[in-house]
């Protein structure tokens, strides 16, 4: 009752609005996306909204808790977080504000605070920062104690408590506390030395040339391999209160391939995602990403820890189990999430590396999250004890033919999708970890059709050895997808 809509805006079916929607464009029927809570910067997500995310995620506590709160360095983000911590105080939660903090390092003091048996114990934390893929967008992010997102579990409670607006009030002399943490870095900092082989990098003649794209609170990285006497040189570590394009961003990846170059550097490395994510430059200046990245970093960690665990999204290419074989090792797919990839780093044993270049790599021993500056500095010494360029590995990786296409889809015609995918395929070749993959088991052939969990999209991924078979399927597949959403478009008409 009594909620305003303005003309033209969509609300999703089952979506319950109890705020008017003036400014946004859309009312969703779910908080969380894959990632978090997001939505456009002072439109969707602003400081109202947070107030009350910050009072429902308290509810969802017990009063007298304490979580941390910390953000990246734009203004934006500092304007959510402390409404973010108003209402966690209202609801009697204490905060330990980590402030303008990169994200793996955010995860690390969480992790590290868990173990201590001292007053300083959390139990989850929120970082605030703008979308790494939407700039006009803010991404706001829920740990649990072990620095790990929180369980769709965690987040339907949060979902209920914010719309059914079953919030708790605290009285005067129960209203949460805020303090200012400030050994953070002094945790993080320990911690990154102890997980390193600190001669070899001390001893490695290696030249790192970092881009920092304008976006990560401080150059914490060149500090760090500073101190073990490695030489780094930084670009573009100066803040920009606006995010880059994806255009901007490849200008800044070809610039830093002639930079690489011009220096001599053993590779260059690009940071995004306020810390988590990066994509390498070899010495020769070509830029090595996603999935050939994933492909990569398997292939250097294994060579260290012969018959290690690898963790990756379902997605990826065969490469993997290739490299896997070479070195003895296992691989364990899993659903393609942030979260399922850090939760089987984990609980599992033996893992020496999880992720992917899309989404980042986890270092388990060191944090259960993904984290750039930790896996630049592991990159650094494993290169090293074994004596090798990036090149020279990227020419050794198998070679396997791998394509991807998103198509859009109606959210309510994914379910029937999936349905129809099953149905017209024999059981004993379907795989259905995340989505459904029709695998052929004896020369690494498969084709995945994964809905996308954050959007109306539907993602098709094909990977085989032989080219032609490849573009071949990938147009059928694409096809079959197409005729399906037009099928079911003219019949909900």
């Amino acid at each position: 009752p009594n909620v305003r809509v303005w003309p033209n805006k969509e609300i999703e079916p089952l979506a319950v609005l109890n705020l008017n929607l003036i400014w946004g464009q859309i009312a969703h029927r779910n908080l969380f996306a894959q990632r978090g809570v997001q939505g456009l910067a002072n439109i969707d997500i602003t400081p109202e909204f947070a107030v009350k995310l910050g009072a429902a995620y308290g509810s969802t506590l017990k009063p007298g808790t304490q979580v941390t709160v910390s953000r990246d360095q734009r203004n934006v983000s500092r304007m959510v977080s402390r409404s973010l911590i108003a209402g966690l105080m209202s609801v009697g939660i204490n905060v330990q504000d980590l402030e303008a903090t990169a994200i793996p390092v955010a995860r690390k003091i969480i992790y590290s605070l868990r173990q201590r048996q001292d007053e300083v114990t959390v139990v989850g934390g929120i970082h605030v920062r703008l979308h790494p893929d939407r700039m006009d967008s803010i991404l706001v992010e829920f740990f649990d104690d072990r620095g790990i997102n929180i369980s769709t579990i965690q987040e339907k409670k949060i979902e209920s408590a914010y719309f059914k607006e079953d919030l708790r009030r605290a009285r005067i002399p129960e209203i949460g506390d805020v303090n200012r943490f400030s050994q953070g870095m002094e945790i993080y900092k320990s911690a990154f030395q102890k997980q390193l082989n600190i001669d070899a990098i001390r001893h490695a003649s290696t030249k790192v040339v970092v881009d920092y794209v304008y976006a990560v609170s401080g150059a914490i990285l060149p500090l760090l391999l500073s101190k073990f006497g490695c030489d780094a040189v930084v670009l573009n570590a100066s803040l920009s209160q606006m995010s880059l394009t994806a255009n901007e961003r490849e200008a800044l990846l070809n610039q830093l391939g002639h930079v690489v170059v011009a220096l001599k550097g053993s590779f260059g490395v690009q940071v995004s995602a306020h810390g988590e994510q990066l994509i390498l430059v070899d010495e020769e200046g070509v830029p090595i990403r996603g999935d050939m990245l994933t492909a990569l970093m398997v292939q250097i960690v294994l060579t260290a820890y012969p018959g290690g665990t690898v963790v990756v999204p379902v997605q990826v290419s065969s490469a993997i189990e290739q490299i896997v074989r070479r070195h003895g090792g296992k691989v364990k797919r899993t659903k393609a999430s942030p979260t399922a990839l850090m939760e089987a780093c984990q609980q599992l044993p033996n893992v020496v590396l999880g992720g992917s270049g899309e989404m980042g790599f986890i270092f388990p021993e060191f944090h259960p999250g993904f984290d750039a500056m930790f896996c630049i500095a592991k990159l650094i010494e494993m290169l090293t004890r074994q004596d090798r360029s990036l090149s020279s590995i990227r020419a050794e990786l198998p070679r396997v033919f791998y394509r991807s296409h998103s198509i859009r889809c109606p959210w309510t015609a994914k379910g029937g999708l999936m349905r129809h995918i099953l149905e017209t395929h024999q059981p004993e070749y379907l795989d259905t970890e995340d989505g459904v993959k029709i695998v052929n088991y004896q020369d690494d052939r498969w084709i995945l059709i994964l809905p996308d969990a954050g959007e109306p999209l539907v993602h098709i991924y094909v990977n085989g050895n032989d080219r032609n078979w490849v573009d071949e399927t990938m147009r059928e597949y694409r096809q079959q997808v197409q005729d399906f959403i037009e099928q079911y478009r003219q019949t909900s008409d």
